[in-house]
């Protein structure tokens, strides 16, 4: 699937979402279309709802990815998804990644 394909897959709310999203975030750090698209559906309120284990949400999975491509506009858009989180979901994700601001974060994902 390309990543409009992926994108409307992830925005139907299909049972296979989740997935979806790990393929699109898996192609970030080779594809800015991908890492807006992720950047942009980390904004859908059923990705912020969907938790993966305890308070990570889909979402937070997304910003994560996002940071650990270390591309410019990966990291930019990290930044803006992490920015259009509530308050009190920055500070948990801030907590959760144990840093005191989004610009020191750097996950890395194997």
């Amino acid at each position: 699937m390309d990543n409009a394909e992926l994108a409307r897959l992830i925005e139907s709310e299909h049972p296979y979402r989740g997935k979806a999203l790990f393929e699109l975030c898996d192609r970030i750090a080779l594809d800015d279309d991908a890492a807006t698209k992720v950047g942009l559906l980390s904004r859908l309120t059923s990705l912020r709802r969907a938790r993966l284990f305890d308070r990570v949400s889909l979402a937070w999975s997304a910003i994560i990815a996002l940071l650990a491509a270390e591309t410019v506009h990966s990291r930019a858009e990290a930044y803006d998804a992490f920015g259009a989180l509530d308050e009190a979901e920055r500070r948990d994700m801030l907590d959760y990644l144990e840093v005191s601001a989004i610009e020191e974060a750097h996950p890395r994902i194997t």
